[in-house]
């Protein structure tokens, strides 16, 4: 129970139910790899291809990749390959939990689709596009608002210092009180 307490807090995950959704992925994964092990003849050999090649794309394992290391994967080698993880990695979002919220509340797009399910599986080649959902505001103002249209139009990094910049305006006025 530690140790998935602990990989809660790594990943920034809400429950230990996300947990069993990966062990249940990996677990697929791997009895496909035994079964596939003790088949012989030309539909193993394809299927075998075929296993590899889609968890190749989703960046689990290498390109010289056999069934054996698709034996050896890991938890937190496909908690790696996560939405939310991808994002605080790549430094859009300062932390787990922000990356959460960011992607849950529409904030964060894949080559300008917005995805907003943080356990999503990025694949190798979308990685790289994965960035800030144009036309949002990180401050939560209405469209109708005024000055709206002009914080749309500011960079991601803008966006996020004037967010860092009004949290911490708010806790001063908060210990002045």
């Amino acid at each position: 129970m530690d140790a998935e307490d602990a990989v809660l807090t790594k990943y920034g995950l809400r429950r230990k139910e996300e947990i069993w959704r990966a062990q249940t992925l990996l677990r697929n994964f791997r009895r496909q790899a035994r079964n596939l092990l003790a088949a012989s003849g030309p539909q193993a050999e394809r299927e075998t291809r075929q296993l590899i090649s889609r968890l190749q794309s989703l960046g689990l394992v290498g390109e010289k990749a056999t069934l054996d290391d698709v034996l050896g994967l890991t938890v937190d080698k496909l908690l790696e390959r996560r939405l939310q993880t991808i994002v605080h990695r790549k430094g859009l979002a300062h932390s787990m939990l922000q990356a959460r919220q960011l992607i849950t509340h529409g904030h964060i797009a894949i080559a300008g689709r917005r995805v907003n399910v943080p356990s999503y599986l990025v694949p190798v080649k979308e990685e790289a596009l994965i960035g800030y959902a144009s036309g949002k505001s990180f401050l939560g103002s209405k469209p109708e608002d005024s000055g709206a249209s002009e914080r749309a139009n500011i960079s991601p990094e803008v966006a996020m210092e004037n967010l860092d910049s009004a949290v911490t305006k708010s806790s001063n006025e908060e210990g002045e009180n």
